[in-house]
């Protein structure tokens, strides 16, 4: 597992200086300020391989760029704790170096869910110098490496496994499914297999939902990256566990899940019960398997279903900042907010208030306005009691709890307003 990662002269800020948790890392903060390279660089960290680039560092400083990590590292069923790992950029080769005899080692499965709708897996135990990358195509539909089948593909294998409904990766696969569903009265189940297409021969997989059956080719884009999801979590631990038999080895107990923008295509309901519902799954491939998970987000629902089971000793909050600037990254003491209002008006995403930029400006108008503040800095159309009460009128409902204070205010202070 990764443990810590400190970048110099790498990526949008000077310095990086990352403690990771056992459990949960959360990522937030404004786009380009460096989430998902982030997970690019810890992908790396734990693979010795890149998705697509390397990063590149900072051409013009005085300071030398590097990449050190700390990293969990296990030569059969020893475990050396907290190997430091330092590498550096190669400008002639466009490359990176490290260090260590162990570079190409990692005794943890990893799972990268990227935003492009692709995924990458490095498994120890089939292929330990390289790892697998799918683009949704090759996922659905399977993955060819140097004239080997290395996947079958979520269609192929769904309708393999579903021909054995009782043996284990069936039953895990349903499993997964359902508890990946949104709510209750949204629930997901294992349809029959269908033909779809004349110019297509396979069996296509379906789902059963509320409002009726769906081959799995045709259903929305955040299905299909959950139904992906829950595909590619059993396919790893499937393959991995028969990888390992045949090496006469044990399998991992580590797995280290690096998700970019988990609400990705979800709608907030789902958005809700994801993050809680994808641990939950991850512990049921194995008993006693430890789950490390790297999260980046920009979703205040996530949040907030976070705070029944947020534990300050395995689980941190981070988030990225830009200040006259420089680019920040810096770990936020956990804090309920209680709902998405609180979520989106605290310090993680830094609005004033929950609303338009049209009511937000208004209502900052309406409280300079019953302070009796300069109202010279506001626009002209908000300078004035009835002026800010029409725009109130414009942007805000007729329910909003900032009429009771506006209205009482005017009335006091100007009693023949006309339309209050």
């Amino acid at each position: 597992m990764l443990k810590e990662l400190h970048l110099q002269q790498v990526g949008p800020g000077s310095h990086f200086d990352i403690e990771f948790t056992d459990r949960l890392n959360i990522f937030t903060g404004d786009n380009g300020l460096g989430k998902s390279f982030l997970l690019d660089v810890a992908w790396w960290v734990l693979t010795r391989n890149w998705v697509d680039q390397p990063a590149y560092p900072k051409s013009h400083t005085s300071e030398v760029p590097k990449i050190t990590s700390k990293i969990d590292v296990q030569t059969g069923k020893i475990i050396v704790p907290e190997v430091d790992v330092e590498s550096h950029f190669n400008f002639s080769e466009q490359k990176w170096h490290s260090n260590s005899s162990l570079d190409n080692f990692s005794n943890s499965l990893v799972i990268y869910v990227r935003v492009d709708g692709g995924f990458s897996v490095f498994d120890p135990a089939r292929q330990r110098d390289n790892a697998y990358n799918f683009n949704p195509d090759t996922l659905w539909n399977g993955l060819r490496l140097r004239d080997k089948v290395v996947c079958n593909g979520l269609i192929q294998d769904w309708i393999t496994w579903q021909n054995q409904p009782n043996k284990y990766p069936f039953q895990l696969f349903s499993h997964v499914i359902k508890k990946l569903a949104p709510h209750p009265s949204e629930w997901i189940e294992i349809g029959e297999p269908t033909r779809v297409s004349v110019e297509d021969v396979r069996d296509i997989p379906t789902v059963n939902l509320p409002y009726g059956n769906v081959p799995v080719t045709l259903t929305s884009a955040g299905m299909k990256r959950i139904l992906g999801l829950a595909y590619l979590l059993v396919w790893t631990w499937y393959e991995h566990t028969n990888a390992s038999k045949l090496r006469q080895q044990d399998p991992v107990n580590q797995i280290v899940l690096l998700i970019d923008e988990i609400e990705s295509h979800l709608h907030p309901r789902w958005q809700r019960v994801i993050l809680p519902a994808i641990l939950d799954v991850a512990s049921y491939l194995q008993n006693n398997i430890n789950i490390q998970a790297l999260i980046t987000t920009h979703s205040p629902l996530v949040l907030a279903s976070l705070e029944p089971s947020f534990q300050e000793s395995v689980d941190r909050l981070f988030l990225f900042k830009l200040e006259e600037l420089e680019v920040t990254l810096d770990e936020i003491p956990w804090a309920k907010q209680g709902d998405t209002v609180g979520w989106l008006t605290s310090e993680i995403f830094g609005l004033k208030q929950a609303r338009s930029q049209e009511a937000e400006i208004a209502i900052e108008a309406a409280e300079a306005w019953m302070r009796d503040s300069d109202m010279s800095t506001f626009p002209e159309n908000l300078r004035t009691q009835a002026q800010i009460h029409q725009e109130l009128l414009k942007v805000l409902p007729g329910h909003d709890q900032f009429w009771p204070r506006w209205i009482v205010t005017s009335e006091r202070k100007n009693p023949d307003l006309s339309g209050v």
